[in-house]
């Protein structure tokens, strides 16, 4: 049990680490579409994928994507409360009505269609909150130090341990809850907040809002492939479902600053560097 513990949490840290040091040393643009993909959902469906039946995969995805719900709420928690909060107090605070939250959602009727409805419902409520407050786009480029990279390694090893290992034997509605944490985010928010200040933090942390979209199609993908399909397959579609909403997002992104900042986002593609973005993992 413990070698499995081991093996579970280096994988999942060495996976964590690669992707947001690439991101780094790629900028934000190129680096945004591998941070988007489910670094820490990933690691834990391919494990749990090779272990456990179809019935207890689909329940933990579907707890996964209530998870994601209250994810989006500490994301605006945080956005709000840090205008007037250290952002330690902020990310405590956002945690606090995490757990609630993902309480809550875990008893949206409707299973598949209830949690989408519930997740674009308050996305589109983040995206209002975000209007109101006239947030800006940060331009800092911030690349992660290595004890970044480490603690948000070890945090994302453990969480995949946890609910690939332990968390399977209560059960995958508590599976699926653990790898739904943003612990992602959460270590962005403290990074960048130290780094750069608590505005660019909020700014970062809104702008993961619509990154989440990524992982919503893979859980989607996920709930409806298994126990139709082979595990490895499912998994890989997912992935590829994944990427491809990332991709998208950049490209709409990318259109996006043309059209708002043109001569900007000439001189930033000569340059080489994103228009007004910051290279952060949207992963919870």
């Amino acid at each position: 049990m413990l070698q499995l513990l081991l093996i579970k949490l280096l994988a999942t840290a060495g996976i964590v680490m690669l992707v947001a040091l690439s991101v780094g040393r790629l900028g934000p643009r190129l680096g945004g579409i591998l941070a988007g993909t489910p670094v820490i959902l990933g690691p834990g469906y391919f494990f749990m994928l090779r272990e456990q039946s179809a019935d207890f995969v689909q329940q933990a995805v579907l707890s996964t994507l209530q998870a994601l719900v209250a994810t989006l709420l500490f994301t605006v928690c945080f956005v709000v409360s840090a205008a007037r909060l250290s952002a330690l107090k902020s990310l405590a605070l956002a945690s606090l009505l995490w757990v609630p939250g993902a309480l809550l959602f875990t008893r949206l009727p409707g299973e598949l269609v209830g949690v989408i409805v519930a997740y674009l419902a308050v996305l589109a409520l983040a995206e209002g909150i975000n209007h109101r407050l006239r947030l800006g786009q940060p331009v800092v480029v911030a690349s992660a130090g290595w004890c970044d990279l480490l603690l948000r390694g070890l945090l994302a090893g453990t969480l995949v341990s946890l609910a690939t290992t332990l968390a399977a034997r209560s059960g995958p509605a508590l599976s699926g809850v653990i790898l739904g944490f943003p612990v992602g985010i959460l270590t962005i928010a403290w990074t960048l907040s130290e780094r750069y200040g608590v505005e660019v933090a909020r700014m970062t942390v809104s702008m993961t809002q619509r990154g989440m979209l990524s992982l919503l199609a893979f859980c989607v993908v996920s709930y409806l492939g298994v126990g139709h399909l082979p595990g490895m397959l499912v998994f890989a579609l997912s992935l590829s479902a994944s990427m491809a909403t990332s991709f998208l997002l950049f490209m709409f992104s990318l259109w996006r600053a043309r059209r708002l900042y043109p001569r900007r986002a000439a001189r930033g593609e000569r340059l080489g560097v994103a228009e007004s973005s910051v290279a952060a993992d949207p992963e919870p």
